[in-house]
């Protein structure tokens, strides 16, 4: 009974982190693309090209 449930424990880890991992990614691809953005259109309208939307 005991390694039943250890490896029905185990599925369910490794499909919340398979899950988990997808939804990063799209995240990071969302993000990706809006600093993409923010960084063509704001180097190219503000200041000649020299404007900074970023801090750092």
């Amino acid at each position: 009974m005991v390694p039943i449930l250890l490896v029905l424990l185990l599925v369910l880890i490794l499909f919340g982190a398979g899950f988990a991992v997808k939804v990063l990614w799209w995240i990071a691809l969302a993000v990706l693309v809006v600093w993409l953005l923010g960084f063509l259109f704001r180097g190219s309208a503000a200041g000649g090209g020299r404007g900074r939307w970023y801090r750092w």
